[in-house]
């Protein structure tokens, strides 16, 4: 091949001399001469013969490595194609006239290469992730919310209902509930929230359990409420290794994007264990950075491996005029042990007003600025005490903060607001508490038997 358009000219192109001056040859040396072209012809052809007998197995077997290389691009299982280099690419960058200086097993030795670097850029290149997003797509699921958000304005706090959306995706069941994963700044201070499976049915969900340090938190749907149709369309997410991820492999996210629906999301693993500020207060997570989209409404969605393996919860963005492709997720292995201890709590129903618990405290929501000033942790600041009442009864004080409320985390009076509507009053719960103790706050946990003050919120 090499070279054929620049020798591919016509014979009339060729110059031809003029021999019309040239004497005439007598008819003996005339014979001679075609004697000796015929014997010179023939021992041409002979050579080329022998060439072509000795050389013909060593071409034949390139040849063959070069079909065997293309055949395997087309055999690869499932539908995740690479672009394979072709192996007589290799043979080719061999010049013609240096042919003869190359030994065969080398040409050959080359190709086998070029074949196996090909085999293996198959696994690692994503071409189609069709087959993955049909397997996933019946385990995730779309979220809705009605929150309560409190403003201030002219230094009067005014709350209102504002509506959210956010993902998650099934991650087991139990008797009586099946059970989601999601983020916690999804659910927290959540008035009411409902899902939405593959089939688009809705159904309404319960907050089972939140970590808001992790950012993680478990939501319950009864299966009771759930409709034979919606069974047979639904499954749980396989959990994968995020502790085995390798920077560069691929990555897909699904979730539901700006509250549209399900958008699918492809990628690779840009950073392992890059730390992200998650609150105010400067504390982070290490998170797993990909550059698949993530957007509004995709958090609490999963991000998965090329086998359909849920590798991260979808959790945060960077954004910017600046900044592009920088999304992060939490650890699906980090987030594990986290999420077995959520699912393993017992879920509650919000409780009637009639029932309403009260503690008989006045939180105080402090800035991140003052919080940090003064070495406080993060939870809700009590600036007064009511004698007699709950928090009174369990030896809380003026200037305690609360941290945790029975086992959950407390980011905030707004978040312990919307922890205590599931409990009812004459309930004993544990409530961790900071007091600073020596210039330090140090923690500690008290049972608190919860009062009740129908009608009225616990911080009026």
């Amino acid at each position: 091949m090499h070279g054929q358009d620049e020798w591919n000219v016509r014979q009339d192109d060729i110059y031809q001399p003029d021999l019309s001056d040239k004497p005439k040859k007598k008819k003996k040396g005339r014979f001679w001469a075609t004697v000796g072209s015929g014997l010179l012809f023939g021992l041409c052809a002979g050579l080329m013969i022998w060439g072509v007998g000795q050389f013909m197995p060593q071409i034949s077997g390139v040849v063959a490595a070069d079909i065997q290389g293309k055949a395997a691009a087309t055999e690869q299982p499932g539908d995740f194609a690479a672009a394979k280099p072709d192996a007589s690419a290799a043979a080719n960058t061999v010049e013609t006239d240096q042919a003869t200086d190359v030994p065969m097993s080398d040409l050959q030795e080359e190709s086998d290469i070029a074949v196996a670097q090909s085999e293996g850029m198959t696994k690692a290149v994503v071409t189609d992730v069709t087959d993955v997003v049909d397997t996933v797509m019946p385990s995730v699921v779309s979220i809705f919310g009605t929150y309560s958000v409190t403003e201030n304005f002219w230094g009067y706090a005014i709350r209102q209902e504002e509506t959210g959306s956010g993902s998650g995706f099934i991650v087991g069941e139990n008797e009586d509930e099946l059970l989601l994963v999601t983020n916690n700044h999804v659910v927290a201070d959540s008035t009411s929230l409902s899902v939405q499976f593959i089939d688009e049915s809705i159904y309404d969900a319960v907050v089972k359990g939140t970590d808001a340090d992790a950012d993680l938190a478990v939501i319950a749907i009864k299966l009771s409420d759930l409709s034979a149709a919606t069974k047979s369309a639904i499954r749980i997410a396989t959990l994968g290794d995020s502790d085995n991820l390798k920077v560069g492999e691929p990555a897909i996210a699904i979730g539901n994007a700006l509250g549209y629906g399900q958008s699918v999301t492809t990628g690779v693993i840009s950073a392992l264990n890059r730390d992200y500020s998650v609150d105010e207060d400067g504390n982070t997570q290490a998170l797993i950075q990909t550059d698949a989209a993530i957007n509004p409404g995709n958090s609490g969605g999963a991000l998965l491996n090329v086998s359909g393996e849920v590798i991260g919860i979808n959790s945060n963005k960077i954004a910017g005029t600046k900044v592009e492709g920088m999304g992060y997720a939490i650890p699906i292995s980090k987030a594990e042990p986290i999420l077995e201890d959520l699912m393993s709590r017992e879920t509650r129903d919000k409780v009637d007003s009639s029932e309403a618990s009260y503690l008989g405290i006045d939180p105080v929501e402090l800035s991140s600025e003052t919080m940090e000033m003064f070495g406080m942790p993060e939870g809700v600041f009590i600036r007064s005490v009511s004698d007699g009442d709950a928090a009174s009864n369990a030896g809380i004080r003026k200037g305690d903060i609360i941290t945790a409320f029975d086992g959950q985390t407390v980011t905030g009076r707004e978040d312990l607001e919307s922890k205590m509507q599931y409990y009812a009053a004459g309930e004993t719960v544990d409530v961790t508490i900071a007091r600073a103790e020596d210039g330090q706050y140090k923690e500690q946990t008290v049972q608190v038997t919860l009062g009740s003050r129908s009608g009225v919120d616990y911080g009026d």
